[in-house]
This record gives C-alpha cells, structure tokens and sequence, in this order.
C-alpha cells in the first residue's frame, strides 16, 4: 500500500505501537522519546490517518489488524509486544485472535471488548449521523477534546489537532463503522498472551465496565488505572505511563 507512514527508530525487541480513531503516529512522540531507549519502536500511521493520510481508509478492524501485520512482516519481524489505543486497541485484540502466536506481551490501552462501545459519551451510529451533518472539520473540532480531563486545554492537546488536520470525511465513518461492527467479547477467553489493561479513571470514552470484561475475561491480565487521567493517558501522565509500560514488558 502507498503513502504509507511507519516510524521505526530504537533497538531491542520489537514494540509495535496501534493509534485509535482520529490519531496517528504522533501521538505516541512520548512513548517513543522513552521506549526507544529500551526497545525498537514500530508506529505506523493506519491508512486514512495522519501521515498516512493520502492512503486509502480501511472499514474493519480485521482489515486494520492485517494490515498491521503485513507492515510487521515487510520489516521481518516474527516476535514483538504489541500495544494498542482505543480503537487500536480493538486493532489489537484482532491481531491476538488471529496472530496470538507471534505476541510476546500485549497492551490494551483505554479500550473495550465490545466495538459499539456501551457507556460511550455518544453513541457511535451519533457519531456517524453528526459527521453527515456537521462535516468532517466540526468532528474533529467536538470530539478529541472529551479525550482530556482538561479538554482543548490541556498541555498536550497540540498532538490531537496535528492528527486530524488531514482525515478526511470517508476515513472517519470508515474507522465508526469498522468499529461499531467489531465485536471481540467472544474471543477474550483465548488471549493466551500476558496482558496489561491501562485505564484513566475519568475515560469518557470506555466506562469501568468495558475494562474490567477485559480483566476478568483474559486469563493472565492486570488492570492498572490512572486516576485524574481521562481518554488519553499516554499524553496527560506521560512519565508515569511510560514507566508503567517499561515495567511490564521488562518484568
């Protein structure tokens, strides 16, 4: 696939990094400052988004998961840790149904089991029905700043308007449909992978209860919640988060 964005930089044992809707490569700059240090970082931009913006838009999550793996193993990579945010969390939990095997250590990252997303600030069919109405450049305005206990705000919101200043109007109901008709509740019982669940507990976007059907449902995970910390950890607790990774995929 053309206009493809991938940052790789660091060494050490592969960490592939899966932004969520309305992201891109950017938005892990925190994660990939620090990790790197530790790991070798693979960030991809997902088709549509971000740097990847010229790139044709992808409308599943298996679509999505594949093309994940399809960029992993264009650089030979077998084994790695894999971490995914929000929607690159769903990403995420596809690729361990099914490439479970190549995953050393797995992150779900402020994410559910469950693609219609219960308890979400809107419903994901509003979301669909409002970007016809409003247009693309009214959603991206209205619906990155519920990612931030502080909203527009916030120190490191700079890094969500970097991301959406190319997504287009098809990439964006792509991605809400991909993810509305996503479902991998079933699936959870057969994640053989150590997994972490990170969660901020001021999340508007995934409520408790998506978070812990993830913790009771995968066999060998732990639940660490940030508190004070809304959709975006990664950009409001970014040393902390980072230590917290660290310590996972290191332990």
């Amino acid at each position: 696939m053309q206009d493809i964005y991938i940052d790789d930089i660091g060494s050490g044992y592969p960490l592939v990094l899966v932004h969520g809707y309305l992201g891109s490569s950017e938005m892990w700059k925190f994660q990939k400052e620090y990790l790197s240090k530790n790991f070798r970082i693979i960030a991809p931009a997902l088709p549509g988004f971000g740097e990847s913006f010229k790139a044709q838009s992808l409308n599943s999550i298996n679509l999505m998961a594949k093309f994940i793996i399809e960029q992993i193993d264009k650089k030979k990579i077998d084994k790695f840790n894999l971490m995914g945010h929000s929607m690159g969390g769903m990403i995420v939990q596809e690729i361990a149904k099914i490439f479970g095997h190549r995953i050393n250590k797995l992150i779900c990252f402020a994410t559910g089991p469950i693609g219609d997303i219960p308890g979400r600030f809107e419903p994901i069919n509003t979301s669909i029905e409002k970007l016809k109405v409003e247009g693309i450049k009214e959603q991206v305005k209205r619906i990155p700043k519920n990612w931030f206990v502080e909203g527009d705000r916030a120190k490191n919101y700079y890094l969500c308007e970097n991301a959406v200043k190319h997504t287009s109007e098809e990439t964006a109901r792509n991605s809400l449909i991909a993810m509305r008709d996503w479902n991998g509740l079933e699936n959870l019982k057969n994640i053989n992978n150590k997994t972490l669940i990170i969660w901020g507990d001021k999340d508007k976007s995934y409520n408790f209860e998506q978070v812990s059907m993830l913790k009771n449902k995968i066999p060998d995970s732990d639940l660490k919640i940030f508190e004070n910390c809304c959709h975006n950890v990664h950009l409001e607790s970014p040393d902390k988060f980072n230590d917290v990774v660290k310590d996972f995929l290191t332990d």
